[in-house]
């Protein structure tokens, strides 16, 4: 990292960080702009940029939301998503704090089968119309359920893409998340929801009347559009069974996506340029533009040699390594998008795993998963699932600062992983 590219690459991400920090220039410039200064630099190129696996943009990534968007996009014209708010609020005896937590255990549990990105595509529509009905912020909402995708989502091999990753190059399987990790997530789920109870408890405001005028409704009133419904929801099966059997088809999540939306558009009605118009296109830049700073991070050795030391650090020692590498994963998982971290991180900790004899029970792995997915949290662009929201947010008027974000995820990342960090002391080494 002594070339005077590294430190320019450094230089242009952390200042593009501080930008989106500020809110004084729009994130998505200043993605684009940070990517646009990476290539003028030389600290990667247009082929490490957009063609490249290790370092450049991640178009699973991209085509899995653009995919799953348009699904939604046509889905919202069914009146599926109000169905859903009255029906929620209704269970809930519109209770706020009861709602949240319906919402909250619905996403965690929806994460773990689906990807958290998915998820929170279609969560979010019933959100925003249920606080809509109660008159409530859809912030605090928002950002509960962005938080029960990325813990929810450690659960499985499906649930967040960073497991992906780490399943391949361990040659773990989905029942192998299931019996290590998915314990740990219900656990987690409770405490977020005794966090939330805390951290919104200004948010939860009964207003009676409005209650009472809820109570009312008769959800099914809100289908616009049978047909439409039953084409979408068969189509939305069969692109969760092609998640769910990934480990067998081996197709990618965003040719799942992709072909899901377009035999959706085939078979129904729908106009083509309403289904495109809801596609969040600023989104999709956006990450397009920090897939390409953080793949100049990648490209000069920066993230690498972040990565090296860290392993440095850890030694042949596992029960250090595996809280190491777990506590330090959280912290570099919230910095940059998680994916790309894993990437970078998941050979390295192969080689100390293959140092360590095998290291027991694949602990070292578990640390990598659970730092990744739950330091995901703690900032506004830690995870996927989070700028997602931030993006369905803007466009619907309800703006999610990246501060107002943070200080609570930084509260639910520190309380998640000291728990996390305890789970692995206590089953793979006190009680082992």
């Amino acid at each position: 990292m002594n070339d005077w590219h590294s430190w320019a690459a450094i230089v242009v991400f952390v200042g593009a960080y501080v930008l989106i920090i500020s809110e004084k220039i729009h994130r998505v410039a200043v993605a684009l702009g940070g990517a646009g200064l990476m290539l003028a630099i030389g600290a990667t190129d247009d082929v490490s940029a957009f063609y490249s696996e290790d370092s450049g943009i991640d178009w699973n990534v991209i085509f899995l939301l653009m995919g799953m968007m348009m699904i939604v996009g046509v889905l919202k014209k069914t009146g599926m998503f109000e169905y859903l708010a009255i029906w929620a609020v209704k269970r809930a005896r519109a209770q706020p704090f009861r709602v949240m937590a319906m919402l909250v255990v619905i996403t965690a549990v929806a994460s773990a089968l689906l990807d958290n990105v998915t998820t929170v595509l279609l969560i979010a529509p019933v959100t925003l119309l249920v606080c809509e009905r109660l008159a409530l912020p859809a912030a605090p909402f928002l950002i509960a359920e962005v938080m029960a995708s990325n813990i929810g989502g450690t659960a499985t091999l499906v649930g967040d893409p960073p497991n992906i990753i780490i399943a391949s190059r361990a040659g773990l399987t989905f029942n192998d998340f299931l019996v290590h990790l998915a314990p740990l997530a219900a656990i987690l789920v409770v405490v977020l929801l005794l966090l939330c109870r805390v951290l919104f408890r200004k948010t939860f405001v009964y207003d009676e009347d409005r209650a009472a005028e809820i109570m009312t409704l008769e959800e099914r009133e809100a289908i616009k559009n049978p047909r439409l419904l039953v084409q979408g929801l068969l189509v939305l099966a069969l692109v969760v069974a092609g998640f769910v059997l990934h480990p067998v088809l081996h197709y990618e999540p965003s040719i799942v996506a992709l072909l899901g939306a377009g035999l959706l558009i085939a078979v129904s009605s729908v106009d083509t340029h309403d289904v495109l118009a809801e596609v969040e296109w600023p989104t999709l830049a956006f990450f397009a533009g920090l897939f390409v700073m953080i793949g100049g991070l990648i490209d000069t050795g920066v993230v690498g040699e972040i990565s090296q030391k860290l392993a440095d650090a850890i030694g042949g020692n596992e029960l250090g390594g595996s809280m190491t590498l777990l506590g330090g994963s959280a912290v570099l998982s919230g910095i940059v998008d998680n994916i790309p971290y894993v990437a970078t991180m998941a050979p390295i900790t192969s080689d100390l795993v293959r140092d360590m004899g095998g290291a027991s029970d694949h602990v070292m792995w578990w640390a990598l998963a659970l730092g990744a997915d739950l330091g995901g949290n703690a900032t506004a662009i830690g995870a996927s699932a989070n700028v997602v929201v931030l993006g369905i947010a803007e466009r619907n008027r309800q703006s999610i600062s990246f501060w107002q974000f943070t200080k609570y995820g930084l509260v639910v990342t520190a309380a998640t992983v000291a728990i996390s960090l305890a789970y692995v002391w206590l089953r793979y080494f006190a009680l082992a």
